[in-house]
């Protein structure tokens, strides 16, 4: 590292040990927020009016009241409520969402926006741009003091340069880019009672991506694509290459589920073919129930269609195998299952739990603790992810790299 990447990594560590002082006391003096974090007044007051300047924190009064003697009275020093601190991204296959908290690491508001599933990468950041500002204007937030912008995208990791250098040019700020899985994989792990250090998160939505978290970090592989559990074989053969799945028990659960579509990545067979939701949609229309969206899914669910019950359970299955062979090797505390498919129909989690319980041994499962559960954070799990992410890249914070 630099002379000038060293300064730039004390100062910032100042930062962040004056900011925290101030998240844990309140409003204090200058005087006080020195001697709490150990620096000298003339470091403390040259920190103290580079927050002040770009909004980070706000003079609320002086210790007048106080003093118990005479001499000037010091102002008061703390957190802008309306200070933007950490931005969080998640731009997704069809839709940007984003997340902004405060100093005090609060959650101060989020927002979403569509654009079409082909969109390029510039089209979507120029929307996310625009999202970023309507969300700021209606809730008064300022971008000034950004510590920090987190960038969470869908589909084939590691994220594309130019997206990253995007958001580092418009808000001047350090940029963390990654797959909006692995993001949401670290929030679920760091919002379970208690925090978990092993978790392993699937996302079952347009596209199935993954994220791991061992150890107490996010892994992300030696080759950037760690998590990948959509690109993994689930048609497996049975009785030649024309078979099927195979489900919980051996038995073929529907050949036609595979069915004869490519993935996206240019081979056949992938459990994105299985279980995403367009794979489920095109095996319902195959077998004559006529589903274009997840909704329509959802409503003949709710009907008690059988076609879409089969469906469902057959790509609960094929998903259930491939999280109990990655149990077996990483024997994770929690599963999460999250994603679209999940809201259509929450037996998808159960029936994945129970293929997991009997491909994998009561061990794996856990016994009376559940290690599968469903996604609890909803659609803003990859955004405050990236917030989550950026909380440990503090320095003054442990954690996940």
């Amino acid at each position: 590292m630099s002379v000038e990447g060293v300064h730039a990594l004390v100062r910032r560590t100042h930062e962040e040990r004056v900011l925290r002082v101030l998240r844990e006391h309140g409003a204090l003096s200058r005087g006080q927020i020195a001697a709490k974090v150990g620096l000298s007044r003339t470091t403390l007051s040259e920190i103290a009016g580079d927050l002040l300047s770009r909004g980070a924190v706000v003079v609320i009064d002086t210790d007048a009241g106080l003093r118990a003697g005479s001499g000037r009275p010091a102002e008061l020093l703390t957190l802008d409520p309306s200070s933007g601190r950490f931005l969080g991204v998640d731009l997704g296959r069809r839709r940007v969402r984003v997340a902004v908290a405060d100093a005090a690491h609060e959650v101060i508001a989020t927002g979403h926006a569509a654009y079409g599933p082909g969109t390029g990468w510039p089209e979507r950041v120029a929307v996310a741009f625009d999202l970023i500002d309507d969300v700021g204007a209606r809730s008064g937030i300022s971008f000034r003091a950004l510590q920090g912008v987190g960038v969470g995208v869908a589909g084939p990791r590691p994220v594309e340069p130019a997206v990253a250098e995007a958001f580092r040019e418009r808000f001047g700020a350090p940029v963390i880019a990654d797959g909006s899985t692995r993001f949401a994989a670290l929030a679920e792990a760091v919002t379970d009672v208690p925090e978990l250090h092993d978790v392993l998160y699937i996302r079952l939505a347009d596209g199935i991506d993954g994220g791991l978290v061992v150890g107490g970090r996010l892994v992300t592989g030696g080759h950037g694509v760690a998590g990948e559990f959509g690109h993994v074989p689930a048609v497996l053969p049975v009785g030649g290459p024309a078979g099927g799945p195979v489900g919980g028990r051996g038995e073929p659960v529907g050949g036609p589920v595979g069915g004869p579509d490519p993935c996206r990545c240019g081979r056949r067979g992938c459990l994105e073919t299985v279980a995403s939701v367009p794979a489920v949609l095109r095996t319902c229309r195959r077998r004559g129930l006529a589903v274009r969206t997840a909704d329509d899914l959802e409503a003949a669910l709710r009907r008690g269609d059988p076609v879409a019950a089969a469906v469902l359970d057959e790509a609960a299955v094929a998903v259930g195998q491939v999280l109990a062979a990655a149990a077996l090797v990483l024997d994770p505390a929690r599963i999460v299952v999250g994603g679209r498919l999940t809201r259509c129909w929450p037996g998808v989690v159960d029936r994945i739990a129970a293929t997991v319980a009997e491909r994998a041994g009561a061990r794996v499962a856990g016994g009376g603790d559940r290690v599968v559960r469903a996604a609890r954070l909803g659609d803003e799990d990859g955004a405050l992810g990236a917030i989550a992410v950026l909380y440990r890249q503090a320095p003054l914070l442990a954690g996940y790299h």
